[in-house]
């Protein structure tokens, strides 16, 4: 597999916030999303083997893990590893952008598809089939920019009855979506989701936020 990076921080995101995550970030993307804070994962990185890559795991000393990219799902040796790491005793995350199928994931993992709305220039790439293989375990990310992304996001929530299959993370993208009126519109509506701000660029001021 081509690895951009591996590497310890505090998980950010999703209702595994707060937590010790080790992060191996996959090289390679499908999308061009406006908002990217890690285009440096569109290229970058090295061809490790899975033993290569299970070794820095096992050093990590850490027991959750999270897959992401870039777009992990287009090496097709990551669900192997996925595989390999569960049997492992590890807690698996694996983070995908939702234009790629999820069908053949470990049901195992628990999956973060993050639900591109308008204002990632990436919406008509998502492949809404990936509802169908969704478990209550998994959680569905929406990153919003503005107003319009927050009514796209109840719309598809509403349709595709959402709420009662996963858990919903409503995410304002960072420096753009002031997180306080989101969260204004969220309590507005009563809507039953999870605020989801990126905990890492709060804590850390160096190391490019460890990491975005």
């Amino acid at each position: 597999m081509k690895v951009c990076e591996i590497f310890k921080s505090i998980q950010g995101e999703s209702s595994y916030a707060g937590m010790p995550c080790l992060f191996i970030r996959l090289t390679g993307c499908n999308l061009r999303c406006t908002y990217c804070d890690t285009k440096y994962a569109y290229f970058d990185g090295e061809e490790l083997s899975e033993d290569n890559i299970l070794n820095k795991v096992h050093r990590a000393g850490i027991k959750l893990v999270e897959i992401t990219g870039g777009e992990p799902l287009l090496q097709r040796e990551v669900y192997q590893l996925i595989k390999t790491l569960l049997d492992d005793g590890y807690k698996v995350l694996l983070e995908t952008n939702g234009s790629i199928s999820i069908r053949d994931v470990d049901r195992r993992a628990v999956i973060i598809l993050d639900i591109k709305t308008p204002g990632s220039g990436m919406n008509k790439e998502m492949d809404f089939s990936n509802f169908d293989y969704i478990k209550k375990i998994d959680e569905i990310k929406f990153v919003i920019t503005d107003r319009r992304d927050y009514e796209w996001s109840k719309e598809i929530i509403q349709n595709h009855n959402l709420k009662d299959r996963c858990h919903i993370l409503i995410s304002p993208a960072y420096g753009i979506m002031d997180p306080e009126e989101l969260a204004k519109w969220i309590l507005e509506d009563s809507l039953d989701v999870r605020l989801n701000l990126q905990l890492h660029k709060y804590i850390f001021k160096s190391e490019n936020n460890l990491r975005t």
